[in-house]
């Protein structure tokens, strides 16, 4: 199997296909404004949107950089602030999970339409395309798995699941 067609595979099983885990659409779905919100105690343990936030800012990042945008790149003091959440409104949450989607999609027809040699380009003279990828596949899966576990302690989890 080759690079790409290995990424596409982590890709879609972090957004819409079911693999050794649940694919993030698939988790947040039924994730009501108040479970997105919820926290089972106070100080460092993050939200599920706070999470989503996170999870949205490095993939933006990234798409913005690809794209050599960099005047619309997210910028965050540390990596604390990726998990800052907009003003807290149902509008909000539903408009953070739609962009989610659509920058994990542009980024997935990024990868689709690259060539092998756009693999390994360095994005601002950094890493390259094809690690940013992994990476941020391997990032995603560890933090749908905090966000399957926030659902599971607010009873928001199905006890039986199909796959």
């Amino acid at each position: 199997m080759d690079v790409k067609t290995l990424l596409l595979q982590q890709w879609a099983s972090c957004l819409d296909e079911e693999d050794w885990f649940p694919p993030l659409e698939q988790v947040l779905e039924d994730i009501t404004f108040e479970q997105a919100i919820w926290k089972p105690v106070e100080g460092p343990t993050n939200s599920i949107w706070e999470i989503v936030c996170h999870l949205l800012f490095y993939k933006k990042r990234l798409l913005v950089r690809f794209l050599g945008e960099t005047a619309n790149e997210p910028q965050a003091e540390n990596n604390d602030a990726t998990f800052r959440l907009p003003t807290v409104t149902m509008q909000n949450w539903a408009e953070t999970k739609q962009e989610y989607l659509y920058v994990h999609r542009e980024l997935e027809k990024i990868l689709t339409k690259s060539e092998e040699e756009d693999l390994y380009r360095e994005i601002r003279g950094e890493r390259t395309l094809v690690l940013e990828l992994k990476s941020l596949a391997m990032h995603d899966a560890y933090h749908i798995g905090q966000i399957v576990f926030l659902s599971k302690m607010q009873g928001a989890w199905p006890g039986q699941r199909s796959c």
